[in-house]
């Protein structure tokens, strides 16, 4: 096939998806409006699993440089179904390399994985699971960063840890974003402090009696949230 013309079946394919009311309500709820953290994206009003079915079709066929201009489109539902088509390429690779290469234009691009329903349907399925077993140093470069959705991307790749019952990647880059400003932030940490704590109750609970006293109401909110009624009033009225 020539250049671009995945993408423009894809386009196509995804048209008949368009939903006019989702279209209003979008921009809003991902807060794409000025001053709000996605201002300036731009949706079709698409649905998820629409976005799905079109990625499934043409995963295994579509060349990476078609999908990186998929990824670089102001429109976001293509930039997602960029992301989910990466996903499954990655998911079903099995040399390395391939692996690499599709790791490698996910890095490249990350200024376009710029919400967070585009971070947390790629950052640990791509991200974390290329580096499982590999050096990690990325993700702490990335929590250090002043970019929201990089540091999103770092705290959010250590899920694929956390399910390895792996969890100090998740607490140290904790520790890097306790004093992070935003709400996107906070609930990404808690969140995945939670998840550490789904399966190792001791070691959410040891880290959270040592740092729950600075962090943001949200992201403690969120870590506690599974907690016993009792134990989690002890932590939001600081009598741990």
């Amino acid at each position: 096939m020539i250049f671009l013309e995945y993408v423009c079946k894809i386009k196509q394919e995804l048209a008949a998806y368009i939903d006019r009311e989702k279209a209003e309500f979008f921009p809003k709820f991902f807060n794409a409006y000025p001053g709000g953290y996605g201002e300036g994206d731009q949706f079709l009003g698409i649905k998820v699993p629409d976005q799905q079915k079109v990625a499934k079709k043409y995963y295994k066929s579509i060349p990476l440089e078609d999908i990186q201009v998929l990824l670089r489109s102001p429109i976001h539902e293509y930039r997602l179904t960029a992301l989910l088509i990466l996903v499954y390429k990655f998911e079903k690779a099995k040399l390395d390399e391939d692996k690499k290469a599709i790791v490698d234009l996910y890095i490249n691009n990350l200024e376009y994985v710029n919400n967070w329903d585009l971070v947390d349907s790629s950052a640990y399925k791509i991200l974390g699971a290329y580096l499982e077993k590999k050096d990690r140093s990325i993700l702490y470069r990335l929590a250090r960063t002043d970019h929201l959705w990089s540091q999103r991307i770092a705290i959010i790749a250590t899920l694929w840890f956390i399910r390895k019952h792996q969890f100090s990647d998740t607490l140290n880059i904790a520790k890097i974003l306790l004093n992070h400003e935003h709400d996107l932030i906070h609930k990404a940490v808690g969140w995945m402090l939670r998840e550490v704590g789904k399966r190792d109750f001791k070691t959410e609970f040891e880290f959270l009696k040592l740092h729950y006293k600075q962090m943001p109401r949200t992201m403690l909110r969120y870590a506690i949230e599974r907690f016993e009624p009792e134990l989690r009033q002890q932590f939001l009225k600081g009598l741990i």
